[in-house]
């Protein structure tokens, strides 16, 4: 089968958009299928290069409103590309509409992955003003009113927020994201070696990572600290977040709090680390903590309950599907719980489950299955 797939951004980038496309491309293409990308040309990258078997094109932007840009001027390399094709496969937000447009002028259909659902809650999950809140909202509702041929949410959750929106729910697929097994798993040496390098021996840690916008809820774990030294005295809470451009603003405000909370001696912000030292750092942890307020997937909880460290998350959209293993589910924006739910699994007392396992070829099987009705 020939897929083109139209990505605002593919690798080198990171993210767990990214890393989903990354794995799901080639895989299919180990598998013999042609697989074709086009993206955008970040900084540094060739215009045209193969990786491990997937044909990758990038296509210039400007600099400023890049990711708006893309939506246009992706689709005249990619209708060229698309002749060649059985289908097409893209993903929200701004490839959604070039794959749209390109499918449209060369008479391919269109699969669009939709990783989570905003409307209605741009100005509480993204922070916005009334003008930027309103732009999203407008955007977010476009892309819905596409007619594309077929929909794949990353969980049982997205799925059915997405019909919620007017999509037929005929046309909407549930494909879970996949996790690397093999990647994630728990690695005593780097356990030791981490607690010893940031003087944490004999500490509980506490840890929480990821990008700092404002869905994700870190403002709820900082503000728990306290509460949690309180709880747990021998507790130390380790930040692990994005320092992404586009988190700055996030980022210096929870580092402000954290300076100036009254656990600031038990709290350590450490700079990102990157996907290979991830499973590390997931298994120097006792406790990870995932304060979000929405989810489409769950990379955050579902890491750590691959890697067999306890997790305290909030009950909220996808998470109680991907939570698994050691875990407690807790009430989104309260710090107080997050703190009972730490002290609980200090002492032992969380939920315990068979781990749900999301393998990267149920992943691949389950576009293949879409890619096929679309035919």
């Amino acid at each position: 089968m020939k897929i083109l797939f139209v990505l605002e951004n593919y690798i080198p980038l990171i993210g767990g958009v990214e890393a989903l496309f990354r794995n799901l491309c080639e895989g299919l293409a180990a598998m013999g299928h042609d697989v074709t990308v086009v993206t955008h040309r970040a900084k540094g990258t060739k215009s045209y290069e193969l990786i491990n078997g997937v044909k990758v094109h990038r296509i210039w932007v400007p600099g400023f409103f890049s990711r708006h840009f893309f939506t246009f001027l992706a689709v005249p390399k990619a209708v060229r590309l698309a002749g060649k094709s059985d289908v097409i496969h893209t993903t929200t937000f701004n490839g959604g509409p070039a794959a749209w447009i390109t499918g449209k002028l060369a008479g391919k259909k269109v699969l669009i992955t939709v990783h989570e659902v905003w409307l209605g809650r741009w100005g509480e999950l993204g922070g916005y003003s009334l003008p930027g809140k309103a732009f999203h909202e407008i955007a977010e509702r476009l892309i819905y009113l596409l007619p594309f041929d077929a929909y794949a949410g990353v969980s049982g959750f997205t799925a059915k927020e997405l019909v919620k929106t007017g999509v037929p729910s005929g046309k909407v697929h549930t494909v879970y994201n996949p996790v690397d097994y093999r990647h994630f798993r728990f690695d005593r040496h780097a356990r030791n070696r981490l607690r010893k390098r940031l003087g944490l021996e004999g500490k509980f840690v506490v840890l929480g990572y990821g990008r700092p916008g404002l869905s994700k809820g870190f403002e709820h774990l900082v503000a728990a600290i306290p509460e949690i030294r309180k709880l747990v005295p021998d507790c130390h809470v380790v930040l692990i977040l994005s320092r992404d451009p586009q988190y700055a603003r996030r980022y210096r405000s929870l580092a402000s709090r954290v300076k100036n909370s009254r656990a600031r001696e038990c709290t350590t912000m450490l700079e990102p680390v990157g996907y290979n030292e991830l499973p590390g750092y997931l298994s120097m942890a006792d406790c990870v903590v995932v304060p979000s307020l929405s989810e489409g997937f769950g990379y955050a909880v579902a890491e750590p309950c691959a890697v067999g460290t306890p997790v305290v998350a909030s009950d909220v959209a996808s998470i109680p599907e991907v939570a698994s293993g050691k875990f407690l589910l807790v009430k989104a924006k309260d710090s107080p719980a997050i703190a009972r739910g730490v002290l609980a699994v200090r002492k032992k007392k969380y939920r315990k489950a068979a781990l749900r396992k999301f393998p990267l070829q149920k992943t691949i099987e389950g576009y293949l299955r879409i890619y096929r009705r679309l035919l």
